[in-house]
């Protein structure tokens, strides 16, 4: 008994050429099951409804940042794995659902997903209804997008404040230039006046020193009428000692006359005087309005210093508005860079991979199914023969 058995193991030890003629033999038992089977899932891939899938790309809404070394630097509000995150675990599809109209249960996946080495996003859906989807990724957008322009209107009103404040330090410092000009106006008109003062004071001394020389010379012509009534009179007097009493008459008038002469010197030294002490005067005057117009002037300048300086740190508060608005114009709003747009060919059904996967099915389960077939066929006739050899043997005996 162990050898029959032995016989059939040895029996089961099948080469190559075993197989092929097992699949030759069984075939038909292949092909036709297989071809059947391929044609099945042919028509049921016609029949499944067709899905396009549509896809968009958003660019998230970023601005600038000054950072610690004065460089500008573009920040995102959100970063995009976060943002694909947020749509990847559904948190708009209630929202879009209730907008528009749809039921959650028949709802597309939304699949969200950051493009390798970019700021963008890519969302996408496979839906049967072209419009339908657009719509959906339309309304996805226009939520998303309020959400992270808000931030970004928060940071427009921070540099629209920023820029309003430097415009109002723009026009303090206007006024006070003004202001500054309006002194320096003041004062060059008050230099101008001290200027004609002293023009005058110099006409009115020349005129005072051109009466000092007159009255210097009036009074050396008195003063040498004086000394020739002197002589005179001393020669009078001379006369009267040798003739008599005579000539008294003659020497009271050489006295009245050089009494006369006396007072008109005496008048014309105290015109000096008072000449000098005009001069003096005039003197002072110009002094002092040179003085003034000396200080004046001075702080003219300061005052020009201090406009220069001004209008540098209007300059300067210029340059920092123009950075603001810079900064303003390079802030951009979320966006999208491409619209929802269909496959130009249906993702789904997938025909081909179908068939394809419906063939290589058929083919190898009814391959296999062949070889079993044959497998329980031999192994039964074999099986049939050793029982038939053993009732032989017990009848002999």
């Amino acid at each position: 008994m162990s050898n029959e058995y032995q016989k059939i193991e040895n029996y089961d030890e099948i080469d190559l050429m075993d197989y092929i003629a097992v699949l030759w033999k069984r075939k038909w038992l292949i092909i036709i099951p297989t071809f059947l089977l391929i044609v099945a899932a042919g028509i049921l891939s016609f029949l499944l409804p067709k899905k396009w899938e549509i896809s968009a790309i958003i660019q998230p809404a970023k601005f600038l940042v000054q950072t610690e070394g004065g460089r500008f630097e573009e920040v995102l509000v959100a970063s995009p794995v976060q943002i694909a995150g947020q749509i990847n675990e559904e948190a708009f599809n209630q929202l879009i659902a209730s907008e528009l109209n749809i039921a959650l249960n028949r709802f597309p996946e939304i699949k969200a997903q950051n493009l390798k080495n970019t700021n963008l996003v890519k969302i996408s859906l496979t839906t049967p209804n072209i419009k339908e989807g657009q719509e959906i990724l339309y309304s996805l957008f226009t939520h998303l997008k309020r959400d992270l322009d808000r931030k970004i209107d928060v940071e427009i009103q921070n540099l629209d404040t920023q820029k309003k404040e430097l415009e109002n330090k723009i026009k303090e410092r206007n006024i006070a230039i003004k202001d500054k000009g309006n002194e320096i106006q003041t004062m060059k008109n008050e230099i101008k006046k001290k200027e004609e003062e002293i023009r005058a004071a110099q006409n009115k001394i020349r005129i005072s020193e051109e009466r000092v020389k007159n009255i210097i010379t009036e009074m050396k012509k008195v003063k040498s009428r004086i000394e020739e009534i002197s002589e005179h009179q001393k020669k009078a007097l001379a006369q009267a000692r040798k003739k008599g009493e005579g000539e008294a008459i003659s020497l009271l008038l050489y006295s009245n006359e050089v009494q006369q002469n006396l007072r008109y010197y005496n008048i014309l030294d105290e015109q000096l005087s008072d000449e000098k002490i005009i001069q003096e005067d005039l003197k002072y005057t110009i002094k002092r309005n040179e003085l003034d117009i000396s200080n004046m002037k001075t702080e003219i300048k300061k005052l020009e210093n201090d406009i220069s300086k001004i209008k540098n740190e209007i300059e300067t508060l210029k340059s920092q508005i123009i950075l603001l608005e810079d900064e303003k114009n390079r802030i951009d709003y979320a966006q999208l860079i491409k619209d929802p747009t269909p496959s130009l060919y249906p993702v789904s059904p997938k025909k081909k991979l179908i068939v394809a996967i419906a063939g290589i099915l058929g083919l190898m389960g009814f391959t296999f199914l062949a070889f079993f077939i044959d497998y329980i066929e031999r192994n039964k006739s074999r099986l049939h023969e050793i029982e038939k050899r053993q009732e032989e043997e017990r009848q002999q005996k």
